[in-house]
């Protein structure tokens, strides 16, 4: 038979602990431990306590995007990055270069951590000044090649009018000036020149509440797109110099929007996100120069006159720039490796052309930073800065074959921006 297991009584007198007798055999029995053998002792190696990746908790949404960017760090090659970068497809606001909507230009300055500067930056040097003759006479064939000359059979289609006539001379007027000046800036005769190139960019800026779905109440990042048609635009193997240093403080405030971007209106959707420049990042002429842009019938000056909408005439210009030069220059920079994580080194510079055909306007960019995230941008004092000019008319008509009331001002800024080089000595073609 099995022994019973039962507990036994043990009676006890009044007053006494049932510890009293074992106490002082304890004290007696117990060894006297030093610091030293504290410190001797073997410390427990437990594995670190980390929270769940598939947890709903702040920790464990925390330890998913530390893993994430440490994969992003790793990677090798900005083809990599880049793939990474963009594999996820979430919902995110697609921001459109030429808008209508009103004061597009302040939100497109809160997006892109921008501020706006009136005027341009002083060249680094005087660039010498071609035959202003020549120049003038190239650029009225060009106007009188589409406007005079050229017989076009029909009526023009209805809101195409810039498309059939700026268009074309936009082209021409480019390749031009770029030939006659190729012998005064090397750098232009052997630069790649795109017209009508896509350019794309895609970016994380802020944070925001879920409010519908499955997803309902988490904290997520709010991702911008933006899908750019440049009319033409330049691209070369170097650098342009830096306007301003890297970390020159500008006293002005970003304008800050207090509502969702839903109210601009921008909307929402789900597709590819794409980071390109205009060509791929095998392509040695990775560094832009100048970008020009052509605004839509949509957008032209008369109209917004007829709906008293003359002070967002110069919204449009504006808006444009800083959203097509943001793109362009932050996509140059994930092409040298750079992200939100990884902050640009080095300012990244491009210069931006803006008409509708008859107006231009003159815009140069440079990126300070890619930190734009909310956890990158707490302490983040760079700001990305655009400098800009009002629009000016490059003419006044054109009567009998005849430009009437030609501007030299608008066509001397344009042969400046086509003139500007990189500096001797400056950063090497690729740090990929």
């Amino acid at each position: 038979m099995a022994a019973s297991r039962w507990w036994r009584l043990v009676p006890r007198g009044p007053g006494r602990s049932l510890h009293a007798a074992t106490a002082p055999a304890a004290a007696v029995g117990a060894p006297d431990v030093t610091v030293a053998d504290v410190a001797a002792a073997p410390v427990a190696r437990y594995p670190p306590i980390v929270a769940s990746l598939t947890a709903k908790s702040k920790a464990a949404r925390q330890r998913r995007v530390e893993r994430w960017q440490a994969k992003v760090h790793a990677a090798q090659s900005a083809d990599e990055k880049i793939r990474i970068l963009t594999r996820m497809q979430f919902m995110k606001y697609v921001v459109y270069p030429q808008t209508f909507a009103l004061n597009a230009d302040r939100w497109y300055q809160g997006f892109t951590k921008t501020v706006f500067l009136s005027g341009l930056p002083p060249p680094a040097a005087p660039p010498p000044v071609p035959d202003l003759a020549t120049l003038r006479a190239a650029a009225c064939d060009c106007l009188l090649q589409e406007h005079f000359y050229l017989r076009r059979k029909g009526r023009t289609p209805l809101y195409r009018e810039r498309e059939a006539l700026a268009s074309p001379f936009l082209d021409q007027l480019v390749t031009t000036l770029v030939g006659l000046l190729s012998a005064h800036n090397p750098v232009l005769a052997a630069a790649a020149l795109d017209c009508k190139r896509p350019v794309h960019f895609y970016w994380w800026r802020g944070e925001e509440i879920i409010r519908h779905g499955h997803r309902k109440g988490r904290v997520d990042t709010v991702r911008y797109q933006i899908n750019d048609t440049p009319h033409n635009q330049i691209r070369m193997s170097r650098q342009l110099p830096e306007f301003v240093p890297l970390d020159y403080s500008v006293p002005i405030e970003i304008p800050v929007m207090n509502c969702k971007p839903d109210k601009l209106p921008l909307f929402k959707r789900q597709y590819e996100n794409t980071i390109f420049i205009g060509s791929k990042t095998a392509d040695p002429y990775c560094y832009g120069h100048t970008q020009f842009h052509l605004l839509p019938d949509k957008l032209k000056r008369e109209r917004l006159l007829k709906q008293n909408c003359a002070d967002q005439v110069e919204v449009v210009f504006r808006a444009n720039a800083i959203a097509s030069l943001f793109a362009w220059t932050g996509a140059q920079a994930m092409y040298q490796g750079f992200w939100s994580e990884a902050d640009v080194t080095r300012p990244f510079v491009s210069q931006g052309v803006i008409t509708d055909g008859k107006y231009f306007s003159f815009f140069c960019y440079q990126l300070n930073t890619l930190a734009l995230t909310a956890q990158a941008d707490r302490d983040n004092t760079r700001k990305n800065i655009c400098w800009g000019t009002q629009s000016m008319p490059l003419y006044e008509a054109i009567e009998d074959g005849n430009v009437k009331g030609f501007n030299d001002d608008v066509l001397l800024q344009i042969v400046h921006f086509l003139l500007n080089r990189p500096r001797e000595g400056g950063p090497p073609p690729s740090e990929r």
